[in-house]
């Protein structure tokens, strides 16, 4: 499992664990992310891509600063996720999300990890067939490793301060 998450990472960033490629565009915000299933969700930011040039949001891979980065927290996960000593029928998860290396790019991936904490009003959103709608809520997520910089880390850590 570990080489194929480590391939994965290297090869084709757009693509989430557990769930299929999804394109890039309206309603699939976070196509650069990672997303792995377990009882404890770990959020994970980091600078995969360079800053985008010309209005673009990304760049060029990173990969001393952020792909290894990325591969050591897959690691980590995995020594933990199969050592039956350490967290015994506790299995770790991840969100982990690219920064692209700007600061404001990061305080607006962060918010991913509080949707499940928001409460969305569904009270008008009925279903053709009229019976109300089945709401998927996001994975709840613990605790965030990274960002990168401190002063990011700082920023991210006063919006998730808010949500506790």
């Amino acid at each position: 499992r570990l080489s194929f998450c480590l391939l994965l990472s290297a090869c084709s960033w757009g693509w989430a664990p557990g769930g299929a490629a999804k394109p890039k565009g309206q309603g699939y915000p976070h196509m650069n992310s990672i997303r792995i299933d377990g009882d404890i969700t770990l959020g994970g930011l980091f600078p995969v891509h360079a800053r985008g040039a010309e209005g673009k949001a990304c760049g060029e891979l990173k990969k001393e600063k952020g792909i290894h980065r990325l591969e050591a927290m897959l690691f980590a996960l995995d020594r933990i996720n199969n050592d039956p000593d350490l967290l015994p029928n506790i299995t770790l998860g991840a969100r982990i999300l690219d920064t692209c290396s700007r600061d404001t790019h990061a305080l607006e991936q962060s918010l991913t990890f509080v949707q499940a904490l928001i409460e969305k009003d569904s009270t008008e959103v009925r279903c053709v067939s009229g019976g109300p709608p089945i709401i998927t809520r996001p994975e709840r997520v613990v605790g965030v490793i990274g960002a990168s910089a401190s002063s990011v880390s700082i920023m991210v850590a006063n919006i998730l301060r808010l949500f506790k």
